[in-house]
């Protein structure tokens, strides 16, 4: 992997990086901490900036050129760095990088020494220029040039202040560092890094190169790292942002979001970023505070895209907001349909954007925002689901069915209530189909008690189930007479574990109904007008406002007496 040259902050880019004003330095930050586009629209941003060095931002625009093999506007970058300050050293460095690309050895070494004629004095200055020629080889090709690598590293060493036999120039290190961590030696690279914060805190290249090696495998690491830059160098919107970036990968939303409110507030934070706090805020659960932050947003440019999903996603659970869901959904569909490349939906747009149509009645525009996520992402099996209650609301039986077979079908692993909700939208359909198509009404009820039977393997605990089986047996029974026994054996089974539950009223709909047909199976079916009256007054409990039935149970008491 290329490695990216890394020089001292304090000496070669001008002065301290603990400024919060925007120039050059913020750029340096992330280029030296390898984040390059980054790195790139801070150079360009600040460029005219008053504090700006427009000759050490040349040269690292054109380190990011070299970087994407621009040779040519890298030399441009180069050559213009040079012009507007001759004395500054890196420049010419960036040019002999270029003459070795070319394959032109000695011209990249009379590029080398203007560098170092153009260099100060100062001993740490000297090696951290030495570390950047040797950069320069090992950019080009680090087998090639080998000896040259190690010959200014070794001078580097040299050069570089001393506290008793070790060297204190940061850029060593890193240096050393970067080569661990091309090797996969992430350990020895630790290592260098944290070397490189011991003799230079102001280093913030290195805490952040440290941080990225673990907030993978120990997110706490790295949190901790990137506190101690943050101690070192407040005002640092790099390390702010690599902070709040640790914390969401450590999954602590509340200081992620905390971290990520302190961020969009230094003037160096990305706009990109001030939607990831949208996103933190939603995630984090707080939505009115998300709502209003994506509002702000959208006041800013009320072209943000991003922000109005934010803006809808969180209003979405705010009950006040209940009313302006629609308009909200509204303008997401417009600026989709005008932009479809870039004002992309996530599955769960089209979750919540969907019930809002719905809602509405408008269930033509939600079949077609539906059919749209599955044209886009034709395995999803959630796209199914949500197409199924679409064609519920349109009474479109027999294609819920379909559609829910489908959401079944690619779903990997679905779980008992999907089972069940199955086997109840193809009783629907076979129910909706009896009189137009019985040969179709025929199979999916037959498919309806397959898969209630599938929901019982699972557990037989539950009495949705066996209320199916007896649903379909009736729809499917010959005669008026058959109808009325039906479902006997199932609704009983159902009953039974109803009445055997701890708590029998999550389930008083589905009772009325059981005991109205049994009570109905032994008084019309098997004219045992005894065994039908206890199931008529548990209908009564359940419904004791209901004074025709109350009558009719005397009624049915007088005729036994």
């Amino acid at each position: 992997m290329k490695l990216n040259l890394i020089l001292s902050a304090a000496i070669l880019a001008g002065s301290s990086l603990l400024s919060v004003a925007q120039t050059h330095k913020e750029g340096v930050e992330y280029y030296r901490a390898d984040q390059l586009s980054n790195a790139k629209e801070l150079l360009q941003r600040n460029y005219n900036n008053a504090g700006t060095d427009k000759a050490v931002s040349e040269y690292y625009l054109g380190l990011i050129a070299l970087d994407n093999n621009n040779i040519a506007e890298a030399q441009d970058h180069f050559n213009k760095g040079v012009s507007l300050n001759p004395d500054y050293a890196l420049n010419y460095v960036g040019l002999a990088e270029i003459a070795l690309r070319n394959g032109d050895k000695k011209g990249a070494e009379t590029f080398f020494k203007d560098a170092k004629s153009h260099a100060g004095k100062e001993k740490d200055e000297k090696a951290s220029l030495d570390i950047a020629i040797a950069r320069a080889y090992y950019n080009v090709d680090p087998t090639l040039y080998a000896k040259e690598i190690d010959k200014n590293l070794a001078q580097a060493q040299k050069d570089s202040p001393k506290q008793g036999t070790a060297y204190t120039n940061a850029d060593i290190y890193l240096f050393e560092g970067d080569r661990k961590r091309d090797l996969k030696d992430f350990g020895g690279a630790g290592n260098q890094y944290e070397m490189a914060t011991t003799y230079n805190p102001n280093a913030t290249e290195a805490y952040v190169k440290y941080a990225e090696l673990f907030t993978q495998v120990n997110p706490q690491y790295a949190i901790n790292m990137l506190n101690n830059l943050l101690r070192v160098n407040p005002q640092s919107a790099l390390g702010q942002r690599e902070l709040a970036k640790a914390y969401l990968n450590a999954k602590d939303y509340k200081n992620a979001v905390a971290q990520y409110e302190k961020y969009v507030k230094n003037p160096n934070h990305f706009k990109d970023d001030e939607v990831q706090l949208a996103y933190l805020l939603f995630v984090d659960g707080d939505y009115q505070q998300g709502y209003d932050f994506a509002t702000q947003l959208l006041n800013q440019n009320p072209d943000n895209f991003t922000a109005q999903r934010f803006q809808f996603l969180n209003a979405a659970n705010i009950d006040a907001l209940k009313d302006q869901m629609l308009p909200m959904a509204e303008a997401l569909i417009a600026a989709n349909k005008a932009k479809p490349d870039t004002n992309k939906f996530a599955q769960i747009d089209y979750i919540l954007i969907t019930p809002e149509l719905l809602s509405a009645n408008r269930p033509e525009e939600a079949q077609a925002l539906v059919e749209q996520a599955i044209a886009n992402d034709p395995e999803n099996p959630e796209y199914y689901r949500i197409l199924a209650t679409v064609y519920t609301k349109e009474k479109d039986f027999v294609k819920t069915a379909q559609a829910y077979d489908q959401y079944i079908e690619k779903k990997e692993k679905p779980g008992y209530n999907d089972i069940v909700q199955q086997a109840r939208y193809n009783y629907y359909a076979g129910a909706s189909q009896l009189i137009d198509n019985p040969e179709l009404s025929q199979q999916l009820l037959n498919k309806a008690t397959d898969v209630a039977d599938q929901a019982l393997a699972i557990s037989a605990d539950y009495p949705t189930p066996y209320i199916i089986k007896g649903q379909a047996a009736i729809a499917l029974a010959p005669t008026d007479q058959d109808r009325l026994s039906a479902a006997v054996p199932f609704y009983t089974q159902a009953m039974e574990i109803i009445e055997s539950s701890s708590d029998p009223s999550r389930y008083t709909s589905d009772l009325r109904d059981l005991y109205t047909y049994l009570g109905n199976y032994y008084l019309q079916d098997q004219n045992d007008i005894p065994s039908a009256i206890p199931y008529f007054e548990k209908y009564v409990e359940l419904t004791p406002n209901d004074q025709d039935t109350k009558a009719y149970i005397e009624t049915l008491k007088s005729k036994v007496k």
